[in-house]
């Protein structure tokens, strides 16, 4: 299992862009994964990361308070500010700018520590950003959306806290109590969590972008130019504000890479809840799952050849 759990952990991006391709140019092959079990999906992994985290995890906000009020700052301001000038500067439509900034305001996703691990940087450091970041994201993710978006859309503001608390905090809290109390269980079944992330998250995406596959492909390369710049953007402000803070390199590629990559699978279901009657919200999130897995792999390539 836990060589089955290493390829597909290793070849994720690959696959996850093939489910992808196939929602996209041939929908009716994933029309069955119906968009309702979105949250029920994403629950599913933010379980999975409760599993693999400790309270340690927690602790380095006591022993490294300064690094991760930067990584808390940086998240909250650069990708959510890059989301909306993006969306103004190409003009989306109002769908895809809610999208868009969806995208922006939510805190990082568990790639991050991954890829992290891969560019030799500082894996502690991204998983405390991420810990730190996701329990924070209840309060400010719906208070960033709503005064970013208050002029051009209704945001459901108590939707979105709601939403976060029972997709996201419930979960990651049950299971770091089941790997407090159940710690040698959880380490057997941690093998298998990255092929039940995967097919999570590959789920997702197929649901999200084969019923909205025509709106997709009506909307031409526009919103692919605008998710690939957000992520690209994200990746460089990150390491240059490393850079400008004079961090070790370890710290540089952790703070470049939690602020490049978002939990974007949280984006869409946010979008179903925030703006139920705007159909094209999920699709930046969809598109921005596929694109961080292969951006995000590359990037670890380049990353650790600098020491």
């Amino acid at each position: 299992m836990k060589k089955v759990s290493d390829f597909v952990g290793k070849y994720m991006a690959i696959i996850v862009l093939v489910v992808a391709a196939l929602a996209l140019f041939v929908p009716q092959s994933c029309l069955w994964i119906q968009t309702s079990w979105i949250n029920y999906l994403l629950m599913l992994v933010m379980f999975g990361m409760g599993l693999t985290l400790k309270p340690v995890d927690f602790a380095l906000v006591f022993k490294r308070p300064k690094e991760i009020l930067i990584g808390a700052l940086a998240q909250f301001t650069i990708m959510p500010l890059l989301a909306f000038a993006l969306g103004k500067i190409f003009g989306l439509e109002v769908g895809l700018l809610a999208g868009v900034i969806l995208v922006g305001t939510c805190p990082g996703g568990t790639a991050s520590n991954v890829i992290t691990y891969l560019s030799k940087g500082d894996v502690a450091l991204s998983v405390g950003m991420t810990s730190v970041n996701t329990l924070l994201a209840p309060f400010l993710t719906p208070a960033i959306t709503y005064m970013l978006l208050r002029t051009t859309v209704s945001v459901d503001v108590k939707s979105m806290f709601i939403s976060i608390i029972k997709v996201v905090i419930i979960p990651i809290a049950l299971g770091l109590i089941i790997n407090k109390f159940f710690g040698k269980v959880t380490e057997k079944v941690v093998t298998i969590l990255p092929v039940v992330s995967v097919v999570a998250i590959t789920l997702i995406v197929a649901a999200v972008v084969s019923h909205n596959a025509e709106r997709i492909l009506t909307t031409g390369a526009i919103v692919f130019v605008v998710v690939i710049l957000h992520n690209l953007l994200g990746y460089l402000l990150g390491y240059f504000l490393g850079v400008l803070l004079k961090l070790p390199v370890s710290k540089k590629k952790a703070l470049s890479v939690e602020i490049g990559m978002q939990n974007s699978g949280l984006a869409t279901s946010l979008a179903t809840t925030a703006f139920p009657d705007l159909a094209m919200a999920t699709v930046p999130g969809a598109i921005f799952s596929v694109w961080h897995n292969i951006s995000g792999a590359i990037l670890a390539n380049i990353l650790r050849k600098f020491n």
